[in-house]
């Protein structure tokens, strides 16, 4: 890599803390914004002023937003955002303790995505105009036109209450058999796996098909070449970088699927654990979650930046 190349990669990463920094704002802002607070969440709706201005005074709500946000953000920034102002725990225990099973079913959902996608998109790209590539094209156009709350809907009216074939709360307990786990995680998977897999394979297509058009493929064409081996050979390798910022971008589109998927199927993750702390109102927990979410989702969003300036043979050349 040259300086160019070193020097377009800082500024993306400079640009990404940057917008971070917006977003935490942007995030305690809104917060600040929602009707009512933990002390009336608390205390119901029959507490009297001076019960309330006390118990506020005693969460330290009545303090001035700037101040709040200042320790808020100098917590975060070192790995200590506080803690929870319904239950008083930890936040950063109460997330530890749901993150594994995001992890997991985001896991999943990339595990089955990724490789399903892929394979389509270069098919597809391969059969490009004909009826495979015209089936896959259409059905990926209607699939990502659809959202994911409409498609776990329907799969838990189809599947789980008709047919009976797959529960509708998307959760087993730690010891539960391979099987189980599949029936449990169905669902979920299905849902967000849908819009992740058309995503990607529409931008895994269109990498695929700019490379079979490029000069070099109509050469190994006039020389005989198979269609496998120049798109396997050939093109794909030159197609690596594009299709990479397309799974990171893809994977990217993931977090926003998992905040509906885990409320719709009562999934105890990051996400509903944040759903949860909006209907209570606990302020430091819901932030705390929004710029884990808003921070994965710049990172993946950094990463298909550095990989499309890494896979830019104009730039690494230069």
């Amino acid at each position: 890599m040259n300086a160019l190349v070193l020097r377009l990669i800082a500024a993306r990463i400079g640009l990404a803390l940057v917008s971070l920094l917006l977003v935490s704002a942007v995030v305690f802002a809104i917060t600040a914004l929602l009707p009512g607070d933990a002390a009336e969440e608390k205390l119901g709706l029959e507490a009297t002023a001076e019960t309330l201005a006390a118990l506020r005074h005693e969460m330290g709500l009545d303090r001035p937003a700037l101040l709040r946000y200042g320790d808020w953000l100098a917590g975060m920034a070192g790995g200590d955002p506080g803690r929870s102002v319904v239950s008083g725990a930890l936040v950063g225990q109460l997330i530890a303790s749901r993150l594994p099973n995001s992890l997991l079913l985001a896991g999943l959902t990339a595990a089955i995505s990724v490789p399903l996608a892929l394979g389509l998109g270069i098919a597809a790209a391969m059969w490009r105009g004909s009826r495979f590539d015209r089936a896959v094209s259409m059905g990926a156009v209607a699939v990502v036109s659809v959202p994911e709350f409409l498609i776990a809907t329907l799969a838990v009216l189809l599947f789980a209450v008709q047919l009976r074939w797959l529960p509708a709360l998307a959760y087993t307990g730690p010891d539960a058999e391979l099987a189980e786990l599949a029936r449990a995680y169905a669902l979920p998977v299905f849902s967000l796996c849908c819009v992740i897999i058309s995503q990607m394979l529409r931008m895994t297509r269109a990498a695929v098909v700019d490379q079979l058009r490029a000069p070099y493929i109509e050469m190994l064409r006039l020389k005989g070449a198979s269609p496998l081996r120049m798109v396997l050979r050939h093109a794909l390798p030159n197609a690596l970088g594009p299709i990479a910022n397309a799974v990171a971008l893809s994977l990217s589109y993931l977090l926003g699927g998992v905040i509906i998927v885990e409320t719709i199927f009562n999934y105890p993750g990051v996400a509903k654990l944040m759903v949860d702390g909006v209907t209570q109102r606990d302020m430091p927990l819901v932030q705390t979650c929004a710029m884990l979410f808003c921070a994965a989702y710049l990172l993946l969003v950094t990463v298909a930046d550095v990989l499309g300036i890494v896979s830019n043979p104009k730039l690494r050349h230069r």
